[in-house]
């Protein structure tokens, strides 16, 4: 009897842990079959190089890169391949989650408002029509160089945050209302561009907005169709182009050695900081779908250190952007119940030999520019929804949250348009400090932030969302004790080797990177 009843005890334990447990296939630690961890990794790998190449695609006329220059697909293939190194190292040593690192809009907000100073602002059409294909080569080059150095200096601050523990501290006065504006401004302040490829052609743009649309549901269903043994296909619909007659191959300061300016450092530490608080909301996303506990201070200090490495390698190569967590396969997980980090370092791998094979970067740069205009609507888009979902953790009942809300984003749009309308407002007969003004107040992303954050930690109020936006419960494990809750973020979270010979010593220089 005694047994039986034991037996039926522990039917009843299981049959409540039996849901959570069946949430994913395949959780963090888990080590799918190699073959899929190849398919489920090219599918990740399809998913990021949308946002990835759209980047160059918005750059290179900031550039002054005339849209005939094959160097286009070599600034494609650069920032693919460092995208690889990075989500590689992420998910082996840095925050040990799988999460697909790739090029961030973040950064091109402050980039235009360097490039829009008077002294890189691009020739007249028929000034560039009469220059040798050397000179146009030297006045783009010029221009990454600048945009090299400051997303350089400006990522060591953010590999400072990580590396001395600061995330801890920031995360006390970093509220959803801070969040929100800044990273609305983001997909706000690119309508421009999005509008000039999509007007090229409104059908084929809206029309690859809605096929884009079904052909991703499409293959989501099929990989939840297959279930553990599922195969994922997607079909990729190119077009023929002109073959690039040119080879290239990803090397360190391939333009040049970088350029440093004040100005343009203090416009990039805003993207900075944008791309690095956005991270720390996808940490915990990605925890909770991939079947892991919420993210200890000393995994995100390690995760935030190597985004920093990231953007410092992604400028040292040349890419003119630097590197963030995506959104977008952080979702895919949740789809594919699939959150085993082997899948995503797979994912880096296919990113660093797609990166050095020039012909993959070739072939992206024929897509036609409304099709390209159709997926930023998309993109950016959702960018900004991102940083709306932010909402969710205060009271839009409240007239003062509406308040500091809908005051960041106006005012920073409407400051960013008048300092684009008057180039010469800010003269105080200092020049370094004239374009550190500008800059800054040119980018509305660090406008709104700026304000958001302001405006929210001096107006009191009880709840302003922090309590809630900290709470990550862990949907896939319930009625666990504090005893095996330790010993699975320990587990999840500890670099292998690394974390047992740290854990011998008690400097307190240590604790920041590991428990």
């Amino acid at each position: 009897m005694d047994q039986q009843k034991e037996e039926n005890q522990m039917d009843v334990t299981e049959s409540i842990r039996q849901p959570h447990q069946h949430a994913l296939l395949y959780s963090v630690d888990d080590v799918p079959p190699w073959h899929l961890s190849c398919l489920l990794g090219f599918q990740h790998y399809l998913m990021m190089f949308g946002g990835t190449i759209s980047v160059p695609f918005i750059l290179t006329p900031a550039l002054c890169i005339e849209e005939n220059d094959p160097v286009r697909s070599a600034i494609v293939s650069t920032i693919i391949f460092v995208s690889g190194i990075i989500t590689l190292l992420q998910c082996t040593i840095g925050i040990r989650l799988p999460i697909v690192q790739g090029g961030t809009f973040a950064f091109l907000v402050p980039t235009f408002a360097i490039l829009n100073l008077p002294e890189w602002s691009c020739p007249a059409p028929e000034v560039m029509a009469n220059m040798t294909y050397e000179d146009k080569t030297e006045l783009w080059q010029l221009r990454m160089r600048e945009v090299q150095g400051a997303i350089v200096v400006a990522s060591v601050f953010q590999l400072a945050i990580g590396v001395f523990g600061i995330v801890g501290l920031i995360l006390r006065f970093i509220t959803p209302l801070t969040i929100a504006p800044a990273i609305v401004m983001v997909g706000l302040s690119l309508f421009g561009a999005a509008g000039n490829m999509a007007g090229k052609h409104w059908g084929i743009s809206a029309l690859n907005h809605i096929t884009g649309s079904t052909e991703y549901r499409t293959s989501m269903d099929i990989v939840r169709y297959f279930d553990c043994k599922r195969s994922p296909t997607i079909r990729i619909a190119g077009q023929d182009g002109q073959q690039d007659k040119h080879s290239f191959r990803s090397a360190l300061v391939q333009w040049g050695l970088p350029t440093v300016s004040v100005a343009a450092v203090f416009g990039m530490l805003a993207g900075v900081l944008a791309s690095a608080i956005e991270s720390i909301g996808d940490y915990y996303a990605c925890a909770r779908l991939a079947g892991a506990r919420p993210p200890p201070v000393h995994a995100m200090n390690r995760g935030i250190a190597i985004e920093g490495l990231g953007c410092i390698l992604a400028g040292i190569w040349g890419s003119g952007n630097g590197t963030t967590s995506y959104s977008e396969n952080i979702g895919a997980i949740g789809v594919t119940k699939v959150g085993s980090r082997r899948v995503i370092q797979a994912a880096a791998l296919m990113m660093m030999v797609f990166g050095v094979l020039s012909k993959f970067g070739a072939l992206f740069i024929t897509i036609p520019e409304p099709i390209i205009g159709g997926i930023f609507c998309v993109l950016f888009g959702m960018i900004a929804a991102t940083g709306l979902a932010n909402l969710q953790f205060i009271d839009l009942n409240s007239s003062r949250n509406l308040l500091v809300l809908g005051f960041s984003i106006f005012f920073s749009l409407v400051l960013s348009q008048w300092m684009k309308a008057h180039p010469g407002a800010i003269d105080s007969g200092s020049q370094i400090f004239d374009q550190i003004v500008t800059v800054l107040m040119s980018t509305s992303m660090f406008t709104a932030g700026v304000l958001g954050f302001f405006l929210d930690n001096t107006i009191p109020d009880e709840e302003r969302g922090l309590t809630k936006w900290l709470a990550h419960p862990d949907p896939n494990i319930e009625n666990s004790n504090e005893e095996s809750e330790r010993e699975l973020t320990q587990c999840t979270y500890d670099i292998p080797v690394i974390t047992p010979w740290l854990k011998r010593f008690k400097a307190p220089t240590l604790n920041t990177l590991s428990p």
